[in-house]
Protein backbone atom coordinates (compact mmCIF):
# COMPACT_ATOMS: atom_id res chain seq x y z
CA UNK A 1 0.00 0.00 0.00
CA UNK A 2 1.28 3.32 -1.00
CA UNK A 3 0.37 5.77 1.94
CA UNK A 4 -0.82 9.19 0.62
CA UNK A 5 1.16 11.40 3.34
CA UNK A 6 2.44 8.69 5.19
CA UNK A 7 -1.07 8.92 6.67
CA UNK A 8 -3.38 5.63 6.18
CA UNK A 9 -6.87 7.56 7.30
CA UNK A 10 -6.31 9.71 4.23
CA UNK A 11 -5.37 6.62 1.80
CA UNK A 12 -8.90 5.49 3.05
CA UNK A 13 -10.43 8.52 2.29
CA UNK A 14 -9.14 9.24 -0.69
CA UNK A 15 -9.66 5.70 -1.82
CA UNK A 16 -13.62 5.99 -0.89
CA UNK A 17 -14.02 9.21 -2.62
CA UNK A 18 -12.46 7.31 -5.56
CA UNK A 19 -14.47 4.57 -5.64
CA UNK A 20 -17.53 6.58 -5.07
CA UNK A 21 -16.78 8.78 -8.04
CA UNK A 22 -16.06 5.62 -9.68
CA UNK A 23 -19.71 4.82 -8.92
CA UNK A 24 -21.50 7.87 -9.70
CA UNK A 25 -19.96 8.09 -13.43
CA UNK A 26 -20.82 4.23 -13.91
CA UNK A 27 -24.55 5.56 -12.57
CA UNK A 28 -24.65 7.78 -14.84
CA UNK A 29 -22.99 6.10 -18.11
CA UNK A 30 -26.33 3.70 -16.93
CA UNK A 31 -28.66 5.97 -17.25
CA UNK A 32 -27.64 8.24 -20.13
CA UNK A 33 -29.28 8.14 -23.67
CA UNK A 34 -26.44 9.25 -25.54
CA UNK A 35 -23.83 6.35 -26.74
CA UNK A 36 -21.14 9.43 -26.23
CA UNK A 37 -22.02 9.96 -22.81
CA UNK A 38 -22.01 7.02 -21.75
CA UNK A 39 -18.49 6.25 -23.03
CA UNK A 40 -17.10 9.36 -21.42
CA UNK A 41 -18.95 8.17 -17.79
CA UNK A 42 -17.28 4.92 -18.50
CA UNK A 43 -13.52 6.39 -18.97
CA UNK A 44 -13.95 8.80 -15.94
CA UNK A 45 -15.23 5.56 -13.72
CA UNK A 46 -12.92 3.41 -15.07
CA UNK A 47 -9.70 6.24 -14.03
CA UNK A 48 -11.19 6.71 -10.76
CA UNK A 49 -10.79 3.08 -10.43
CA UNK A 50 -7.46 2.34 -11.39
CA UNK A 51 -6.34 5.59 -9.56
CA UNK A 52 -7.60 4.09 -6.48
CA UNK A 53 -6.41 0.67 -7.44
CA UNK A 54 -3.09 2.57 -7.39
CA UNK A 55 -2.42 3.96 -4.02
CA UNK A 56 -2.92 0.18 -2.74
CA UNK A 57 -0.14 -1.23 -5.11
CA UNK A 58 -2.43 -3.19 -6.92
CA UNK A 59 -2.18 -5.19 -10.54
CA UNK A 60 1.46 -3.48 -10.52
CA UNK A 61 2.49 -5.70 -13.72
CA UNK A 62 -0.22 -3.90 -15.92
CA UNK A 63 0.80 -0.92 -15.32
CA UNK A 64 2.12 -0.24 -18.61
CA UNK A 65 -1.31 -1.22 -19.63
CA UNK A 66 -3.12 1.17 -17.13
CA UNK A 67 -0.89 4.16 -18.86
CA UNK A 68 -1.96 2.66 -21.73
CA UNK A 69 -5.48 3.17 -21.87
CA UNK A 70 -5.19 6.29 -19.97
CA UNK A 71 -3.14 8.19 -22.88
CA UNK A 72 -5.82 6.03 -25.38
CA UNK A 73 -8.80 8.10 -22.56
CA UNK A 74 -6.57 11.26 -23.08
CA UNK A 75 -6.36 11.77 -27.07
CA UNK A 76 -10.08 10.37 -27.20
CA UNK A 77 -11.42 13.39 -25.38
CA UNK A 78 -9.00 15.87 -27.21
CA UNK A 79 -10.70 14.70 -30.69
CA UNK A 80 -14.05 15.72 -28.85
CA UNK A 81 -12.62 18.80 -28.28
CA UNK A 82 -11.51 19.32 -31.83
CA UNK A 83 -14.66 18.12 -33.46
CA UNK A 84 -16.31 19.93 -35.93
CA UNK A 85 -19.35 21.93 -34.59
CA UNK A 86 -21.40 19.72 -36.97
CA UNK A 87 -21.09 16.23 -34.44
CA UNK A 88 -23.65 17.64 -32.31
CA UNK A 89 -22.98 13.94 -30.54
CA UNK A 90 -19.32 15.32 -29.56
CA UNK A 91 -18.29 18.40 -28.08
CA UNK A 92 -19.46 21.33 -30.12
CA UNK A 93 -20.10 24.46 -27.90
CA UNK A 94 -17.58 26.33 -27.12
CA UNK A 95 -18.08 25.12 -22.82
CA UNK A 96 -18.32 21.52 -23.93
CA UNK A 97 -15.28 21.91 -25.81
CA UNK A 98 -13.22 23.22 -22.62
CA UNK A 99 -14.66 20.90 -20.72
CA UNK A 100 -13.23 18.04 -22.64
CA UNK A 101 -10.03 19.55 -22.84
CA UNK A 102 -10.04 19.50 -19.59
CA UNK A 103 -10.41 15.82 -18.77
CA UNK A 104 -8.06 15.04 -21.60
CA UNK A 105 -5.78 16.60 -19.32
CA UNK A 106 -7.26 14.68 -16.38
CA UNK A 107 -6.74 11.40 -18.04
CA UNK A 108 -3.03 12.48 -19.01
CA UNK A 109 -2.47 13.57 -15.20
CA UNK A 110 -4.09 10.14 -13.72
CA UNK A 111 -1.09 8.56 -16.97
CA UNK A 112 1.57 10.53 -15.40
CA UNK A 113 0.85 10.12 -11.44
CA UNK A 114 0.52 6.14 -12.20
CA UNK A 115 3.86 6.40 -14.28
CA UNK A 116 5.26 8.32 -11.21
CA UNK A 117 3.91 5.75 -9.11
CA UNK A 118 4.92 3.08 -10.74
CA UNK A 119 8.57 4.32 -10.45
CA UNK A 120 8.59 4.70 -6.86
CA UNK A 121 7.06 1.06 -6.33
CA UNK A 122 9.88 0.08 -8.41
CA UNK A 123 12.68 1.61 -7.57
CA UNK A 124 13.80 2.23 -11.38
CA UNK A 125 16.14 5.71 -12.20
CA UNK A 126 17.45 5.15 -8.29
CA UNK A 127 21.24 5.99 -8.02
CA UNK A 128 24.09 3.53 -8.65
CA UNK A 129 25.14 3.79 -5.07
CA UNK A 130 22.35 3.44 -3.91
CA UNK A 131 21.89 0.22 -5.74
CA UNK A 132 25.45 -1.12 -4.91
CA UNK A 133 24.67 -0.40 -0.87
CA UNK A 134 24.57 -3.33 0.51
CA UNK A 135 26.31 -5.75 -2.10
CA UNK A 136 29.35 -6.44 0.13
CA UNK A 137 29.88 -6.20 3.88
CA UNK A 138 33.12 -7.03 5.77
CA UNK A 139 33.34 -8.49 9.23
CA UNK A 140 37.09 -8.58 10.26
CA UNK A 141 38.86 -10.23 7.46
CA UNK A 142 35.87 -12.09 6.07
CA UNK A 143 33.80 -10.53 3.11
CA UNK A 144 29.88 -11.67 2.89
CA UNK A 145 27.98 -10.70 0.05
CA UNK A 146 24.38 -10.38 0.50
CA UNK A 147 21.77 -9.28 -2.23
CA UNK A 148 21.55 -5.55 -3.07
CA UNK A 149 19.43 -3.06 -1.29
CA UNK A 150 17.54 -1.04 -3.52
CA UNK A 151 15.92 2.14 -2.02
CA UNK A 152 12.67 2.44 -3.27
CA UNK A 153 13.05 6.05 -5.91
CA UNK A 154 10.62 8.78 -4.23
CA UNK A 155 8.09 10.02 -6.57
CA UNK A 156 9.33 13.10 -6.08
CA UNK A 157 11.91 12.99 -8.73
CA UNK A 158 9.99 15.04 -11.08
CA UNK A 159 9.22 17.67 -8.60
CA UNK A 160 8.52 20.61 -11.13
CA UNK A 161 5.83 18.28 -12.86
CA UNK A 162 4.47 17.34 -9.41
CA UNK A 163 4.36 21.29 -8.80
CA UNK A 164 2.83 22.28 -11.80
CA UNK A 165 0.48 19.56 -11.66
CA UNK A 166 -0.76 20.39 -8.17
CA UNK A 167 -1.07 24.09 -9.23
CA UNK A 168 -3.57 23.02 -12.67
CA UNK A 169 -5.40 20.79 -10.53
CA UNK A 170 -6.11 23.26 -7.20
CA UNK A 171 -7.34 26.06 -9.96
CA UNK A 172 -9.63 23.50 -11.83
CA UNK A 173 -10.63 22.54 -8.34
CA UNK A 174 -11.27 26.60 -7.24
CA UNK A 175 -13.10 26.92 -10.56
CA UNK A 176 -15.33 24.15 -10.34
CA UNK A 177 -16.13 25.54 -6.93
CA UNK A 178 -17.53 29.18 -7.82
CA UNK A 179 -19.57 27.45 -10.69
CA UNK A 180 -21.14 25.14 -8.04
CA UNK A 181 -21.44 28.43 -6.03
CA UNK A 182 -23.16 30.48 -9.08
CA UNK A 183 -25.13 27.19 -9.71
CA UNK A 184 -26.82 27.12 -6.10
CA UNK A 185 -27.03 31.01 -6.28
CA UNK A 186 -29.02 31.35 -9.32
CA UNK A 187 -31.58 27.71 -8.66
CA UNK A 188 -34.32 29.77 -7.45
CA UNK A 189 -34.70 32.01 -10.02
CA UNK A 190 -35.12 29.32 -12.46
CA UNK A 191 -37.86 27.03 -11.02
CA UNK A 192 -38.51 25.51 -14.26
CA UNK A 193 -35.10 24.36 -14.73
CA UNK A 194 -34.90 22.60 -11.23
CA UNK A 195 -34.08 19.19 -12.17
CA UNK A 196 -30.78 20.16 -14.92
CA UNK A 197 -29.75 22.73 -12.44
CA UNK A 198 -29.36 19.33 -9.74
CA UNK A 199 -27.78 17.89 -12.39
CA UNK A 200 -25.36 20.71 -13.33
CA UNK A 201 -24.57 20.86 -9.72
CA UNK A 202 -23.93 17.77 -8.78
CA UNK A 203 -21.59 17.52 -11.90
CA UNK A 204 -19.75 20.58 -10.55
CA UNK A 205 -19.43 18.99 -7.07
CA UNK A 206 -18.11 16.09 -8.90
CA UNK A 207 -15.50 17.72 -11.04
CA UNK A 208 -14.23 19.96 -7.99
CA UNK A 209 -13.76 16.45 -5.96
CA UNK A 210 -11.92 14.90 -8.33
CA UNK A 211 -9.79 17.90 -9.05
CA UNK A 212 -9.03 18.31 -5.16
CA UNK A 213 -7.81 14.73 -4.78
CA UNK A 214 -5.44 14.76 -7.85
CA UNK A 215 -3.71 17.98 -6.54
CA UNK A 216 -3.62 16.15 -3.42
CA UNK A 217 -2.49 13.33 -4.53
CA UNK A 218 0.89 15.37 -7.36
CA UNK A 219 1.04 17.43 -3.78
CA UNK A 220 2.99 14.33 -2.17
CA UNK A 221 5.21 14.20 -4.50
CA UNK A 222 6.86 17.21 -4.71
CA UNK A 223 9.41 16.74 -2.13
Amino acid sequence: MIHVLNIPAITWTLTALLLLSGSYHLRQAARSPRRTEQINNSIHALMHILMAAMLWQLAPSTVLAQITVLTGAALWFIIQAVARPEFKILCSKGPGRLKCFYHSLSMAGAATMIAMMGQMSTGTGRAPTDAMAGMSMYHGNHAMTGPAKTTPTTIGHSPNLAILLTAVFTAAAITFIILLLRTRATQTTHYNTAAPKISKRADHALEALGAAVMALMFATMMA
